[in-house]
């Protein structure tokens, strides 16, 4: 009974060292370039940010203006800029408020990347006064969009 009990316990040490062990996932290249490394690390590293914040205060147009906004966004610029949306009020991580200066209940910031580093930002505020007019939210969010972050 001694012996089989060894034999349980060894055969369950064998499955768990086994489950531990990387699993093969294709073949390893040892020598890829500097940009394919940082493709691959970093997806976005040179994608300049659109943030939508809000935060709990109740806003009646600002549900619509932020569909508005991601609408134009996936329009004209999913394939040129990065698209966040954050409730501000429930940041626990990072420090929005005071990096942005953030107090209205709708505010949109433009953050500037260029080579993997911030170079400034620009905000957008009072969008949901806009929302009656489309064509005139639109123009208003493209021509603040393509003169801070270029077209």
């Amino acid at each position: 009974m001694y012996k089989f009990f060894i034999v349980i316990l060894l055969l369950c040490q064998a499955m768990v060292v086994n489950a531990q062990l990387p699993q093969y996932e294709g073949s390893y290249d040892d020598n890829p370039t500097l940009q394919e490394y940082f493709d691959a690390a970093y997806p976005h590293y040179d994608k300049s940010i659109i943030y939508i914040f809000y935060n709990n205060e109740y806003c009646y147009g600002c549900p619509q203006a932020m569909a508005m906004l991601e609408e134009l966004y996936h329009e004209k610029y999913a394939d040129k800029y990065d698209l966040f949306i954050i409730n501000y009020q429930n940041d626990q991580e990072y420090s929005f408020i005071a990096t942005y200066n953030l107090s209205q209940p709708l505010e949109v910031v433009l953050v500037r990347i260029q080579d993997g580093s911030s170079f400034g930002y620009e905000k957008i505020e009072n969008l949901q006064n806009w929302i009656s007019d489309k064509i005139s939210f639109d123009d208003h969010v493209e021509y603040q969009i393509n003169s801070f972050l270029g077209n």
